[in-house]
């Protein structure tokens, strides 16, 4: 039986657009995902998150459902529209987080509260997203008002959810929000994210509790080549996905290779004197999200290409500069996202980040995987396959902390079935189903074996 550190932190996780509803309550402003959910032809089934879980309606439900798991700390996102739409203070949807934090507290449970998991302001995409510098700086605002609110309460902070979704998906293939396929507006939004992180922690840092934790979440890579053939292409998307997040975050510095790989392009005129290292600040906990492992190899030119993510080879895809790298197939088994599972990639790269980075501890802030669960006569969701991949995946956590990785804690993605961005409804990634008519909550099997999990501290043999 697998034993997990006596201070490992459990929890599970959710972001504010996927679950939370109320679009247009309380002074909620647009955000970039309702202008992109109610674009016809854009998301699965016309599906959109104007209701999602209904969260913002059934929180003390979902507080006591997070009780019930036994979890020390719930990862969830502020609606930066919720709070400051229009660059106005909207006391109402402060008052719902302070409402959520105090809930969590009351149960025992450590909030932990992301400030941007993708939900960005309609009016400062208007004014340019990301691309656009002012942005950063807005978002350093928008981190000091809620340091002020709630930086009482709340000790453990991350600034950005998966900024190479952000910047890629939504501005190189257009499959997120704000759905523009611009590859330099798309670098320029990696920098800008980098910046926004780095003043926010400036931010919060002046205004918080001293002993408050910063961190990041990114949605690192672990990229395999198929052959030591294939070594450059593994550079090239290393540098894309990891390199051009982490060289600036914890060295202050880009990857020389990154610059000139994007040379034809953009010059990175966008990047002054002193942003990297205002992007560089001392971080205590590096989030790490997981899902499945990349396997690359040199394209010949010749044969049918395959792609990443299921972009089709012609259309805008997130990897710039990447045309002659091919995004190679893998054996399953597989999620309902067509995700293959692999979890010693996991191991794999919370190994390689303990050798690059080895002051630095990791926790894993998201892990999971959707399947096509069914609620059996009896009202049980038998969902083995979840079972399954959370086992394997702790499992590979706890091979990665023998191994002398300092992991900090683990948190399921998701608490309860949501939104799942251009997917829709289609995806189910909790451990807690929610009705697509009624809303009601159900726990699944998975639910119940983390519970166990969680009060025990163990894994099952």
């Amino acid at each position: 039986m697998t034993t997990f550190p006596e201070n490992f932190l459990w929890g599970t996780a959710t972001a504010a657009y996927q679950v939370e509803g109320a679009w247009n309550e309380d002074g909620r402003g647009p955000s970039i995902w309702d202008t992109f959910s109610h674009t016809p032809g854009l998301v699965t089934n016309g599906d959109t998150g104007d209701v999602a879980c209904d969260h913002y309606h059934r929180l003390e439900e979902d507080l006591d459902i997070l009780a019930g798991l036994g979890v020390g700390a719930y990862r969830f996102s502020i609606s930066w529209p919720r709070v400051r739409p229009g660059g106005r203070v909207n006391q109402p949807g402060l008052d719902f987080y302070s409402r959520l934090v105090d809930g969590l507290l009351a149960r025992d449970i450590a909030p932990v509260a992301t400030l941007y998991h993708w939900d960005l302001p309609q009016e400062l995409e208007d004014a340019g997203g990301w691309p656009n510098r002012d942005t950063a700086h807005h978002f350093a605002e928008y981190a000091d008002l809620m340091g002020r609110t709630l930086g009482d309460r709340v000790r453990s902070w991350i600034t950005l959810n998966e900024p190479w979704c952000s910047a890629y998906l939504g501005y190189a293939s257009g499959v997120h929000a704000p759905a523009r396929t611009e590859p330099a507006a798309a670098l320029a939004a990696v920098h800008h994210l980098n910046l926004g992180h780095g003043l926010a922690v400036q931010a919060l840092r002046a205004v918080v509790d001293p002993a408050a934790q910063m961190s990041v979440t990114l949605n690192l890579h672990h990229v395999r080549g198929v052959s030591e053939r294939d070594a450059d292409a593994v550079r090239r998307v290393d540098a894309l996905a990891n390199r051009a997040f982490l060289g600036p975050m914890l060295e202050g510095a880009y990857p020389r290779d990154l610059i000139a790989d994007t040379a034809a392009v953009t010059d990175w005129s966008f990047v002054r004197d002193g942003d990297e290292a205002t992007a560089c600040q001392p971080l205590d906990v590096l989030g790490v999200n997981y899902y499945n492992p990349t396997l690359v190899r040199q394209w010949d030119g010749a044969s049918e290409r395959a792609t990443a993510d299921g972009h089709q080879d012609g259309a805008a895809s997130p990897w710039i500069a990447c045309d002659d790298v091919e995004f190679v197939p893998q054996p399953g088994p597989y999620t309902e996202m067509g995700w293959n599972i692999d979890e010693t990639g996991l191991t794999e790269l919370l190994l390689r980040l303990h050798r690059d980075y080895p002051s630095m501890p990791t926790m894993i802030t998201e892990n999971g995987a959707a399947f096509a669960d069914a609620v059996d006569p009896d009202g049980r969701i038998r969902d083995e396959q979840r079972v399954d991949y959370l086992h394997r995946h702790l499992s590979a956590v706890a091979e990665a902390i023998s191994a002398g990785a300092d992991v900090r804690g683990y948190f399921v993605w998701s608490l309860m079935d949501n939104f799942e961005w251009a997917h829709g409804y289609a995806k189910r990634f909790g451990i807690v189903r929610v009705d697509p008519d009624t809303r009601e909550r159900t726990w699944k099997d998975s639910a119940h074996w983390y519970r166990d999990v969680v009060a025990t501290g163990k894994l099952p043999a």
